[in-house]
């Protein structure tokens, strides 16, 4: 009976250190060699044993390069895999890859204010690597309606025309709607440099914080937006996404929801008042049609998956002010009118 007993008791031991371990788990990782097609920025892999919706796969190409892809779509023992680094270079012979079980979470700190990154979130800055306080599900959790405040304090912008007749609320979605040719960067740099809380009588000061994501620019739209801050004194409160016209479509897709997860650790975590600006919209929605293409789903309207308008949801509705939490996100999604048609699908599902 005592060795019995002491079998058990170390079984128990060798339980609570497994318990304790983060990330640790005991089933083992199957390595697949099955891509059966490569289709834009999608893989298709086979005879893949139980494949789960938005799991996270890392990609292991030839040449020993890693990358990370996420199962956009599952059939029986077949999985749709989006490439966030792109499918260059990934073949039937000798890529394998493995499914790890976990959805995407990304990194969040207190520290992350002041830097810049890439639209997939890694430091882009030359800084050192944030360290993480928590990691989080990209995708946010839902907010209760009934526990949403009503918004009623005031963010300011610096832009008189904005503050007196269209004066943005804590917590509010307000979209800019701009055209080909357009100052709307220059305006969003301004906004990111001057936006503030108005102050209050008897009131403590309270802190404020700019999520600023960039989807789609080019070079030279992503230098005048580092440089901006930077020259201007606005970096030490600002988290700078920037997404490149040439980095893949999946990226693009990605970094929207990075800078709002960002965005509702700062706010409901730190306590911060967080304005989160969006630019282009516009690219973000030519990239989701690019990937609905890629998978030959029927196309909506001008086509735009059917599914955009509640794709838009799941970011627009990430803003408001939630009971019991002392922060607030407030959104200012900017967006370019194709032909300067405000009844375009983008310009339609986002007012």
């Amino acid at each position: 009976m005592d060795y019995v007993s002491a079998k058990m008791e170390a079984f128990k031991v060798n339980a609570e250190a497994v318990k304790a371990t983060p990330g640790f788990t005991v089933k083992p990782r199957v390595d697949y060699r099955t891509v059966a097609a490569v289709n834009g920025p999608l893989v298709i892999l086979d005879k893949v044993k139980s494949p789960r919706y938005a799991e996270i796969v890392n990609v292991t190409l030839g040449d020993g390069t890693q990358r990370r892809g996420q199962v956009l779509e599952v059939n029986g023992d077949k999985a749709v895999v989006q490439i966030f680094e792109g499918t260059t270079g990934i073949d039937n012979k000798n890529t394998h890859c493995e499914f790890s079980g976990e959805i995407l979470k990304t990194p969040v700190s207190r520290d992350m204010l002041g830097r810049i990154f890439n639209g997939s979130g890694k430091p882009i800055d030359g800084g050192p690597p944030v360290v993480p306080e928590a990691y989080l599900d990209i995708s946010g959790q839902p907010i209760n309606p009934q526990c949403r405040t009503y918004p009623q304090e005031m963010v300011q912008t610096g832009i008189s025309t904005i503050d007196v007749m269209n004066s943005i609320a804590r917590g509010q979605k307000i979209p800019l709607f701009s055209a080909a040719g357009l100052p709307h960067n220059d305006v969003a740099a301004q906004i990111a440099r001057q936006a503030g809380l108005v102050a209050r009588e008897g009131v403590e000061p309270e802190e404020f914080a700019i999520v600023f994501a960039a989807m789609g620019v080019n070079m030279e739209t992503a230098r005048f937006f580092r440089q901006d801050f930077e020259e201007n004194g606005a970096m030490e409160r600002v988290t700078l996404f920037l997404n490149l016209a040439n980095d893949p479509t999946i990226e693009r897709i990605i970094t929207p929801r990075l800078a709002l997860t960002t965005a509702e650790y700062l706010a409901y975590e730190c306590g911060k008042h967080v304005l989160v600006i969006l630019t282009d919209m516009s690219s973000y929605a030519d990239a989701l049609r690019e990937v609905s293409a890629a998978r030959e789903e029927v196309p909506g309207r001008r086509g735009y998956p059917g599914y955009m308008y509640t794709d838009l949801a799941t970011i627009y509705e990430r803003a408001g002010r939630i009971e019991g939490r002392p922060g607030s996100i407030t959104q200012l999604p900017i967006l370019t009118m194709p032909n300067d048609d405000i009844t375009h699908p983008i310009p339609d599902l986002t007012g």
